[in-house]
This record gives structure tokens, sequence and C-alpha cells, in this order.
């Protein structure tokens, strides 16, 4: 059975199509998401080859890379995610503005990858919350394109109205996100 969010009634005189404001909302959202990239270590290199012509990231409505994060809605982590580098991540996260979305891109930003050191953050999820992982070392192109799919099918699902009558109704409440280890502070 198919799910109908747009309704043509043929007996309204005019031109009119009824439906509900989290379809149309997420309609738009899941049709522009601005990418920030975070390209970390070589799996960059493959987010580049995802907007190439040979893979074409814009057929998705995803083409326009965004490096400043007032301007970005989802970042993609591709790389291997130093604690160092931790911190500007989770800075850049919380620059960017509601609703906003993060794909873990490779397995370093999944999980930390091959790299068990101290140098190394298991996975870019104990920062900031990750929406979407894509795993391989590196991961190809057509794996960025299927999880870019799979965040907008999750787009698409949300309660848009709802979250944004209750962000008005209640203040933000600031998240607690400590990292751990390598002795750095939060």
């Amino acid at each position: 059975m198919q799910n109908t969010n747009v309704a043509y009634d043929s007996k309204v005189e005019g031109e009119i199509i009824v439906t509900q404001a989290d379809a149309v909302i997420n309609w738009i959202r899941k049709h522009s998401v601005w990418p920030m990239p975070m390209g970390l270590a070589c799996c960059a290199i493959e987010l580049m080859a995802a907007g190439a012509s040979r893979f074409d990231i814009s057929r998705f409505g995803m083409e326009v890379m965004r490096f400043s994060p007032r301007q970005a809605d989802c970042m993609i982590v591709s790389g291997t995610v130093t604690y160092k580098m931790a911190e500007v991540i989770r800075r850049i996260y919380e620059q960017m503005a509601e609703p906003k979305w993060v794909v873990a891109m490779g397995a370093c930003a999944s999980t930390g990858g091959m790299y068990r050191s101290y140098a190394t953050l298991q996975g870019v999820d104990r920062i900031i919350p990750v929406d979407v992982y894509v795993s391989g070392c590196p991961p190809r192109p057509e794996a960025l394109l299927d999880a870019m799919i799979k965040l907008q099918d999750k787009i698409g699902r949300e309660r848009s109205v709802k979250n944004l009558t209750a962000r008005n109704a209640k203040p933000a409440k600031a998240d607690n996100l400590a990292l751990a280890g390598a002795g750095m502070e939060s």
C-alpha cells in the first residue's frame, strides 16, 4: 500500500493540492541538503569523487557543498578523527543551524578503523550524534550516495511541525558532550 501524503480533489475548483505541513516541509528539506565536507583522511578523496560527473551527487539535490557551518545542514565526516580534530568538529557541528544531520563516512569515522591508539577517537558518534554510517575502508562513492538516499528517507519521516513548535515552546538544553581521553577538557 502506498503512502499518500498529497491528494488532489477534482471536485474543488481551481488548482488546489491538499497535503500535510510535515510532508511539504520534509519534501523541501530532503531535496535541498547542503553538505559540509569534513575530509580528514583518505575517505575525503571518495567524497570528492561523489561530487564528480561520474557519480554526480547533484542528482539528489546535494551538489551545493558548503564550507561554512552557518550555510550547511549535513556534515559528512570522512576519515580518521583524532582527538586534536575532535574539538574542532564538535565546535563546527554546534555552529550549524537546526535541523542538522551527520554522516560518518568510512570505518575510521565510524569506529576508529584500524587505529587503536591514544590519539584516535573511536568513532565520531562519541562527540556528535550520527544519523547514517557508511561502511568501508575507503567506502566507494556509490556507498556515500546510498547513505545520502537513506538520509533523505530519514528526513522524509521526521515530524517537522512538531519539532518546530516544540523548539519554540521550550528553551534549548545545552548538550554535555565531553571528550574522553588524551587529556582533553570539554
